[in-house]
């Protein structure tokens, strides 16, 4: 299934839900409904304002979509504002109410043009009122200084249904539409034969693109046309379906949506196929949102954390996450800014659960110890980390796309990933627990998946023979033998030597050997001999698994293990540890 053509099929859950319009439809707010007897005469004015905020606001209704207006005058259908409706506005200079002739005159010749033939009462009763209605009667109607230029829709006496909602009025409008559309044509995207779609609309919501909305279908030069057509007939679309698939895609990218996130420069939404019903697949989303979304608030940590950790540790969704049916289709969709266009940058479509899956063994991947996190990072918080200065807008193009990839189809994670990571740590010196997790993911992943021959630990192993990961753990060492000795200083080793000793260890290390061993004889004549010989024993422990001389240099993944032995025997606190201020291990270590 194309991406078209699941777009035009969610639009009809959406559609249902009351969350997008039909074809020929829009929402719009509406302020008042006239109400009409047969006879065509006002009975009364029923406001629709909702009431629930601190000032009342119009409420949105599906009505026949509005007509395009510049300074010219154009009628909407069944609908519309008090100068069509009533022929009367507020005058700009004065603010009183003031005769709009020439837009009453388009209101009614509209009216009485595709109402000509209509036989369902309440389209009579509106032709009779546009027949009989003056502008001069627009003072005696209720809450007259309130409608002016408010919309205004009608309704029969004695019924609770708007006259456009009525179906011979809706396909009074379908067939009007249809008469204003061009060439007919085979529609690539639901097979049927239809008016086609010359020009489609714009998609709104896409952060960087352009606030009028940018387009995914569109031929604007002669070097995309073909074969003498024209713009969309290139590629032929019908109105119906492209109407359809435009619509559903800005409802899932409208800002309130819940099914919209952001990763990286890619806006990424994503939905379910109904063919479970509408609350599994309602369900189905809001799982996968909290799978590829954690919260990072406290109180939904809390209330999420136990479902995380059962989904984590791969038990059945069903048991886990009741209404959800794993084999729901689901479709994910990301797409970027190109000037007035949009790319897409990646469109994945699968089952629920093989999603679901996939995300797990994307925390496992990641899975460090000790945990730097409560809930398992969000992609966006794994791309924060490659950005200088942690700023989104400064993430690498091509990260979010090549991540989502990884995660959603099971494949290795980009080499680039890796780099990036790697050198943010030798610039800025932050060598945290999420850095060193993703640098854990990418070598765990490559292991997995048969790249590498090699794996590397979740938690601290004094057994890994790695000789980068622990010339890591030494250099941690070195790190903790400083800060003991000197107290906190403006710079200590890792702000001096990280980016080298893991690049160069033979170059480095010798050195800060040495500089250790002048700081190891100042703990004894400080009266901290005990903590002196913990911090020997350690070392000695890790050079003793090193057969070899030290590497003159590391390629990029021993880097990586370098850091995430950097991590592990830092952030250890295993029975014996040092502690880097105080004697505490003084007698254990002796």
């Amino acid at each position: 299934m194309t991406v078209l053509q699941a777009l035009a099929q969610h639009h009809e859950r959406l559609v249902r839900a009351g969350e997008a319009p039909s074809f020929g439809f829009s929402h719009v707010p509406i302020s008042y409904a006239l109400v009409l007897s047969l006879e065509g005469a006002v009975v009364d004015v029923a406001p629709l304002l909702d009431t629930s905020g601190r000032k009342p606001r119009p409420t949105p209704y599906e009505v026949p979509q509005p007509v395009k207006r510049t300074s010219g005058v154009a009628s909407n259908f069944l609908w519309d504002k008090s100068s069509y409706v009533l022929g009367i506005k507020r005058d700009a200079d004065t603010k009183q109410p003031v005769p709009a002739h020439r837009e009453h005159a388009a209101f009614k010749k509209l009216h009485a043009n595709l109402l000509m033939q209509a036989e369902d009462p309440a389209l009579q009763a509106l032709r009779r009122f546009l027949d009989q209605w003056t502008a001069a009667s627009y003072a005696s109607l209720p809450n007259a200084d309130d409608m002016l230029d408010q919309n205004t829709v009608f309704r029969l006496d004695g019924e609770l249904s708007f006259i456009h909602q009525r179906t011979k009025a809706r396909d009074i409008w379908i067939r009007h539409l249809a008469e204003q559309y061009g060439t007919e044509g085979l529609c690539l995207v639901n097979g049927s034969t239809g008016p086609l779609a010359r020009l489609h609309a714009p998609i709104k919501g896409v952060r960087g693109a352009q606030s009028s909305g940018a387009a995914i279908v569109s031929f604007n030069l002669d070097a995309f046309e073909s074969f003498g057509k024209k713009q969309g007939a290139n590629a032929p679309v019908s109105e119906q379906a492209a109407f359809a698939y435009a619509t559903a895609l800005n409802t899932l990218l409208a800002r309130d949506s819940r099914r919209r996130i952001q990763i990286g420069e890619a806006t990424t939404v994503f939905w379910a196929e109904a063919t479970g019903g509408d609350v599994a697949a309602n369900a189905a989303e809001e799982l996968f949102a909290m799978l590829v979304e954690p919260p990072t608030a406290a109180e939904e940590e809390a209330r999420i954390a136990d479902k995380l950790i059962a989904i984590g540790s791969g038990r059945p969704l069903v048991d886990t996450a009741p209404g959800v049916d794993e084999q729901t289709r689901f479709h994910v969709l990301g797409l970027s800014p190109n000037a007035a266009r949009l790319s897409i940058r990646y469109w994945y479509t699968d089952t629920l659960g093989a999603f679901a899956r996939r995300i797990v063994d994307h925390w496992r991947d990641l899975r460090i110890e000790p945990l730097p996190w409560r809930t398992p990072p969000a992609a966006w918080r794994v791309l924060i980390e490659t950005a200088p200065q942690r700023k989104a807008d400064r993430i690498p193009p091509i990260f979010g796309g090549a991540l989502m990839r990884a995660i959603l189809t099971g494949g290795p994670y980009p080499r680039s990933l890796l780099a990036a990571i790697i050198m943010r740590m030798r610039q800025d010196h932050d060598i945290n627990g999420l850095r060193a997790a993703i640098c854990k993911a990418c070598l765990a992943r490559d292991y997995r998946l048969g790249l590498s021959n090699e794996d590397v630990p979740v938690s601290l192993n004094p057994n890994e023979t790695n000789v980068a990961y622990r010339l890591g753990r030494l250099f941690a060492v070195y790190e903790r033998v400083q800060t003991a000795a000197l107290g906190n200083v403006n710079a200590t080793i890792r702000d001096r030597y990280f980016g080298a000793a893991s690049a160069t260890p033979a170059s480095i290390l010798p050195l800060l050997e040495r500089t250790s061993g002048h700081h190891l004889a100042s703990l004894r004549k400080n009266d901290k001999a005990g903590l002196a010989l913990w911090f020997e024993r350690e070392i000695d422990d890790i050079l003793a698994g090193v057969d070899t001389a030290l590497p003159r240099s590391l390629r990029l993944e021993e880097q990586g293990r370098f850091a995430i032995g950097y991590h592990h025997q830092r952030a250890s606190r295993r029975r014996g540890s040092a502690d880097e201020t105080t004697d505490t291990h003084t007698d254990e270590g002796e």
